[in-house]
């Protein structure tokens, strides 16, 4: 896959909602943006970090999941000189969508994280472990064998936060990668 390509033909984030998005699919995205705050801590690590990265996330305005973990990536990456966010709609790009299957399923949100060279580092989605923890003990109940609580209300601070570890992972590997230290004599 020629994920420079697909980078440069994905959409900002308000791009995106305008093109993909009802009126409706907005003001949910809008809503949840709205409510997440970064920390002062998490927002001097985003402000350290040194190599340009690109986060492709594939998408759909009308999906839950994506109602929350758009607009999260969204303030992570206004956050940010270093790292670039862009949205392909899932819909319209099902060769994208079939690269990105998990276990046999087309699942959104999923992110792929490029080098500032568009190289791919990592793949990050569906739903963080905090999503699959309330999910599991609202489905599952008291009985699920996972034995955890889900979050609460800081359920999106959790889930932020497990965003930005999964951003901080890639940065540090592209800060350690001996190909980029080279290219970059550090």
């Amino acid at each position: 896959m020629n994920w420079s390509t697909q980078f440069h033909q994905a959409l900002p984030y308000h791009e995106f909602l305008t093109r993909h998005g009802t009126d409706a699919h907005r003001q949910r995205w809008q809503a949840v943006y709205d409510r997440i705050q970064l920390t002062d801590q998490q927002r001097v690590l985003l402000d350290g970090f040194p190599r340009k990265m690109h986060l492709l996330c594939i998408a759909g305005t009308w999906c839950g999941d994506c109602v929350r973990d758009g607009p999260i990536l969204q303030r992570i990456t206004e956050a940010s000189r270093t790292v670039e966010l862009r949205f392909l709609d899932r819909d319209e790009r099902p060769d994208i969508s079939e690269e990105l299957s998990i276990n046999d399923g087309l699942r959104i949100p999923m992110v792929v994280f490029l080098s500032e060279d568009h190289i791919e580092c990592a793949r990050y989605g569906e739903r963080t472990l905090a999503t699959y923890r309330k999910m599991a003990a609202e489905r599952l109940g008291p009985a699920c064998p996972t034995g955890v609580v889900p979050p609460g209300e800081e359920y999106l601070t959790t889930v932020t936060q497990e965003w930005l570890n999964e951003i901080e992972r890639v940065q540090l590997l592209l800060r350690l990668s001996p190909r980029l230290r080279a290219l970059h004599g550090d």
